[in-house]
């Protein structure tokens, strides 16, 4: 049913304006759709933070395979390899300054090691980068099985990422570093996380 609205001009005039009341309704559904998906991202983040993984078991795998990054994760990669749990190293997205004799030095790696069980990759520059990366080295190995060691919050995305890209019957275990991320970093790698899955479902690109 019309309802007539007065605006109020002069006192000389009076404009009315004639707007239908289903009109009206159009607000309030959008902001219960805004609500909505305001809602489901929420639960999302809550669900994504609580999810975070952890340090893995100690496991055999064919290849250890490290992402550059944080401090700590190039280390534990060494580790692995130094405790037999894998027979070869991978490091993704090395800086491509960086000299085989640098890093030998820089981590504590004889050159013998270097030679029979360290690989450096550098080429990726962003996660998605790691992946493609990664999995074309996987493709000149025939592995079956990898140890994927990153940090924590970022995890889930990487993991996801890679998994996109090599063969389903290659088992990946999650070696995820702890750290004290902050709810900052958590929130961007989230929404990361989002539209890497949104890449997964539909098969769009999307910068992140």
């Amino acid at each position: 049913m019309p309802v007539a609205v007065i605006l109020g001009g002069s006192s000389f005039a009076m404009l009315f304006l004639v707007i239908d009341s289903h009109q009206t309704e159009v607000p309030a559904v959008i902001i219960r759709f805004a609500a909505s998906i305001f809602l489901i991202w929420s639960f999302g983040f809550l669900w994504f933070a609580a999810n975070i993984p952890g340090r893995s078991a100690d496991r055999q795998t064919d290849a250890v395979v490290v992402v550059t990054g944080e401090a700590g994760r190039i280390q534990r990669g060494i580790e692995v390899l130094n405790l037999r749990m894998a027979g070869e190293l991978f490091v993704s997205g090395v800086n491509e300054d960086v000299t085989l004799e640098e890093f030998s030095s820089e981590f504590g790696v004889s050159p013998e090691f270097m030679d029979c069980c360290v690989e450096l990759g550098f080429m990726a520059a962003n996660t998605r980068g790691n992946a493609l990366e990664i999995s074309e080295w996987l493709n000149t190995k025939g592995y079956k099985s990898i140890r994927f060691i990153t940090s924590d919050w970022h995890m889930l995305r990487a993991s996801l990422e890679l998994q996109r890209l090599i063969p389903a019957d290659i088992l990946v275990v999650r070696d995820a570093m702890p750290t004290n991320a902050r709810i900052f970093v958590l929130f961007l790698e989230y929404n990361k996380f989002i539209a890497s899955m949104l890449a997964t479902v539909t098969g769009l690109e999307f910068k992140v």
